[in-house]
């Protein structure tokens, strides 16, 4: 029996937020990025009657989410796609459905980098994978032995906001031209010795950066999320929720910009009845982004970078 390897994040904040949204005969719940299921659990708990669709683009999630959602197995459908496919998923299942809930979990799992075979962790020896689907083909050792100097610097800055960029590039491509670099820990001492060490005494491991900007372009973290959100918004509800969950500012940048764009009243100031092309489609419900308190953060070291930001849809589109 699979049990469960990390906390949710905000689980409780997540279920308030979500609940009163949930709890009518036969609504449903896209749990985008499905992980282990922790909130996913929680809101079937907490909402008797809820159907859920759980998604996520590791297989090996799927799996252990089929065996920790066992409890509930007659209200779940899970998926292994990834969650910019939302629309056709939604529209593959047959019957009348009424998405009244979007869950997005972003970034990586616990699962996955306490598993040092899938490459994502800079303190543990593994393979240069990070691929959340093993199914595709690109890896992040393909991304550091085939993109030229230019290119890998572009990627750990837009994606790392890594300030020594071209160093690391640079440094990397010398380093490869001698002995291709496939292991973690190799990539990890590369970059280490590439930025000055007055600069290594702060921010954690010199890595750390140069790894999450190789998982985003290994996975299209960035475009999907893009291609995403306001493509699953559109099937939800009126009256129905979101709530994303992002962990670093890029992600969050997007999840701003795409709920304060639908929750905006963009009628020409002139017009004295709203255009109801114009009108706001959702209303915020959170002021900002929220983070977990300090208590969940000394329980939970991984939960300090959430950002939490929630919206109700009022409106149809037009």
């Amino acid at each position: 029996m699979a049990e469960p390897q990390h906390v949710p994040v905000l689980a409780d904040r997540v279920t308030a937020l979500l609940a009163p949204a949930l709890g009518g005969p036969g609504a449903v719940l896209v749990d985008a990025t499905l992980g282990r299921a922790g909130h996913a659990r929680a809101l079937l708990e907490a909402c008797p009657s809820l159907l859920l669709i759980g998604v996520d683009a590791d297989l090996a999630a799927i799996e252990a989410a089929r065996e920790l959602l066992a409890p509930y197995a007659d209200r779940v459908t899970l998926v292994h796609a990834r969650y910019d496919e939302i629309p056709a998923i939604v529209a593959g299942i047959p019957g009348p459905m009424q998405i009244m809930g979007l869950l997005f979990d972003l970034g990586v799992s616990s699962p996955q980098l306490d598993d040092p075979a899938r490459g994502f962790a800079y303190a543990q020896d593994a393979p240069l994978d990070m691929r959340m689907d093993l199914t595709q083909d690109r890896t992040a050792a393909d991304i550091v032995n085939g993109y030229p100097a230019a290119e890998l610097a572009r990627v750990l800055r837009d994606y790392g906001e890594e300030r020594f960029a071209r160093r690391i590039a640079d440094a990397v491509v010398r380093e490869r031209s001698r002995t291709p670099i496939t292991s973690t820990l190799r990539l990890s001492a590369i970059v280490k010795d590439a930025i000055p060490a007055a600069t290594r005494r702060t921010g954690g491991n010199p890595a750390k950066r140069t790894f999450q900007a190789l998982r985003i372009e290994v996975n299209d973290e960035l475009g999907t999320l893009r291609r995403a959100l306001p493509a699953a918004l559109d099937v939800l509800a009126v009256g129905g929720r979101v709530v994303v969950l992002a962990y670093h500012s890029l992600e969050d940048r997007i999840v701003k910009r795409e709920l304060v764009r639908l929750s905006a009243d963009q009628t020409p100031p002139r017009l004295p009845v709203p255009a109801g092309a114009s009108t706001a489609q959702f209303r915020l419900l959170t002021r900002g982004a929220e983070h977990p308190d300090s208590e969940e953060v000394a329980g939970n070291p991984r939960a300090a970078s959430a950002r939490l930001r929630a919206a109700e849809r009022i409106r149809e589109a037009a």
